[in-house]
């Protein structure tokens, strides 16, 4: 298993950089992983996201699909990836701690 280890925290994660424990997830980790991917500081547009992945990944086992992230936060796609530059599912859902989502290459 790769790890990555980030400010004196070491996190196991697939070979893709994806959490291999989602469960051991939370701001903290957020934050550090979106240090890692070059995000800098999260702000309130960023936990938007995070939020609406982390509830669609609670209640329905998956990441919603990045219309429903821009209807509830009423951002255009651009704006995602200017705030997550890899993406909505490389980016915003590796700093979500959800697995790598099906589909994502």
């Amino acid at each position: 298993m790769a790890t990555l280890d980030i400010d004196g925290k070491t996190f196991e994660v697939d070979g893709d950089g994806f959490l291999a424990k989602p469960e051991i997830w939370n701001k903290e980790v957020a934050a550090l992983i979106a240090k890692y991917d070059g995000i800098g500081e999260m702000n309130e547009k960023h936990w938007a996201i995070i939020d609406i992945i982390r509830n669609s990944y609670e209640e329905k086992g998956m990441a919603p699909m990045i219309r429903t992230i821009c209807k509830e936060t009423g951002l255009r796609l651009r704006e995602i990836y200017e705030l997550f530059p890899l993406g909505p599912a490389r980016g915003a859902c590796r700093v979500a701690g959800l697995p790598k989502p099906d589909g994502c290459v």
